[in-house]
């Protein structure tokens, strides 16, 4: 807790403070998921009514919330801009159709489904759910129609890498979250997300595809086959509800387009090791803090390459050369690429924001450390506490990103008495639990349906089934991955 924990006063009542979670939360479900306010301005009033509720003082509700909005936008908000920088750059000089074609026309039809989840758990790397659906699915579809694939054995798979990037793996907003509230080591989190994530992606996409492609036959939308990787500039954000809070981050067609004025593409090579260097730097700087002796040259190196900044900061400059300057881009048009990514994640920050402040009152209105008492009394494992929370607001809200905030404030006061891998394990059960059965309160299941052209019943038996696979294989992993570490 921090030093205006201990300045904010608040009820003693333990009923009370329950209630104030409680009424909090179902505040900020009802506000997103019934009144459709968008989820900045609904977990603002949330973290008031909660406040309030708790005997805390209007002038330390105002205090704590701040606070929490400060130091979420300080740890987690640079890390996601300069990802999204990455990620314009990559799209913009069509690095990310490179890497897809250069893949897909290398392989059999039998391996396309493998070829799919990885190239998707690849580009997703830098890149947001969303934006990486506008950018892959009508690839997905063109592939399938030329190679006469059923549409869900292709696309299954690029959905399920896309999907547990955005759950498992930092610089993704839910991740980063999370390991801010924990207090979680990034490069260790880092590491076992990337062990996690190859039997998820394998089990959801290429396994389950195959499965559920043989049961339900989805005719390939004919429209988007036909525009080809032009239909990106279509789709939806989902007319159907949905917050959007994880998924909705502008119009992230503008962002996917390819600028018509691009001489020539970068190469695969490069592209693919832009892409990596962030996550091997960050990967690497884990692997020091483990195998290096403390105040060695090697490890003081190694700890300022894997320095999250540090390392998405040499991406971000790397890839002004290898997606920029190598594809024909002038230092304006560099520049403008690297501007033109950062509007689009203007929402996301403020949902990420007002989730931290939310997160704060929690903690500094005394209900965290009820919560965790209660949940020590009861014996029960912090790791499964934090997926079952994640998993019931991202039930109540569709949001992925409020589900990882609001069970990461949750659980947050468990964190005080754990190591450094179990923290990190803890980030990535609340990352798991966050991604549980996307329903139809879920801007990204009608993003999907869209582009597949499905039925409702259709996409909660493909796109809503593969979440929960992904959910419960992250659950199963970190348990595994607690018996050894």
């Amino acid at each position: 807790m921090n030093v205006l924990a201990a300045e904010v006063g608040h009820t003693s009542s333990s009923p009370l403070l329950i209630t104030a979670a409680l009424v909090g939360i179902a505040v900020v479900v009802v506000l997103i998921t019934v009144l459709k306010v968008h989820p900045f301005l609904s977990l603002i009033i949330g973290s008031a009514v909660l406040g309030v509720i708790a005997g805390v003082a209007v002038k330390d509700i105002v205090a704590s919330f701040t606070a929490g909005v400060g130091s979420t936008v300080g740890s987690v908000g640079l890390l996601i801009a300069l990802g999204a920088m990455i990620g314009g750059l990559l799209t913009a000089s069509g690095g990310a159709d490179r890497v897809v074609t250069a893949i897909v026309d290398r392989v059999s039809p039998k391996a396309l489904p493998w070829a799919m989840g990885g190239v998707a758990a690849l580009i997703g790397i830098p890149l947001f759910f969303e934006i990486g659906v506008v950018l892959l699915i009508p690839i997905v579809l063109l592939v399938a129609h030329r190679s006469n694939q059923p549409v869900l054995r292709v696309g299954i798979p690029a959905l399920a890498g896309l999907s547990v990037l955005h759950g498992f793996i930092p610089p993704h907003p839910g991740p980063l979250v999370a390991i801010s509230s924990l207090g979680a080591n990034l490069g260790l989190t880092l590491l076992f997300g990337l062990i996690l994530a190859i039997p998820a992606v394998v089990l959801a996409g290429p396994v389950f595809g195959t499965l559920i492609s043989k049961r339900l036959h989805v005719a390939t939308p004919a429209a988007l086959v036909g525009a080809g990787t032009g239909a990106r500039e279509t789709g939806t954000t989902g007319a159907g509800g949905g917050d959007g809070a994880d998924r909705d981050l502008g119009d992230t067609g503008d962002a996917a387009r390819h600028d018509t004025t691009v001489r020539r593409q970068p190469a695969f090579g490069a592209t693919v090791a832009t892409v990596l260097l962030p996550v091997v730097l960050m990967a690497l700087g884990a692997i020091g803090e483990l195998t290096l002796d403390d105040g060695t040259t090697l490890r003081s190196v190694s700890n300022i390459l894997g320095t999250p900044v540090i390392a998405l900061l040499i991406g971000v400059v790397v890839a002004m050369f290898t997606l920029g300057t190598a594809v024909g881009f002038g230092r304006q048009k560099i520049s403008d690429t690297l501007g033109g990514s950062l509007p689009a994640i203007a929402g996301i920050l403020l949902i990420v924001a007002a989730g931290g402040g939310f997160k704060q009152l929690l903690v500094d209105s005394g209900i965290s450390g009820l919560i965790g008492d209660a949940a020590e009394g009861a014996s029960l494992s912090p790791l499964l506490l934090g997926w079952l929370v994640a998993v019931g607001i991202r039930l109540a809200t569709g949001s992925a990103t409020v589900a990882t905030i609001t069970a990461a404030g949750i659980v947050a006061p468990l964190a005080a008495g754990l190591d450094s891998p179990t923290l990190a394990l803890l980030a990535l059960a609340v990352g798991a639990g966050s991604l549980f059965f996307s329903h139809v309160n879920d801007a990204g299941f009608w993003l999907v349906k869209e582009y597949f052209g499905m039925t409702v019943g259709e996409t909660i038996k493909s796109w809503s089934v593969m979440e929960t696979i992904i959910s419960v294989v992250g659950l199963i992993g970190v348990l595994l991955l607690n018996l050894v570490v």
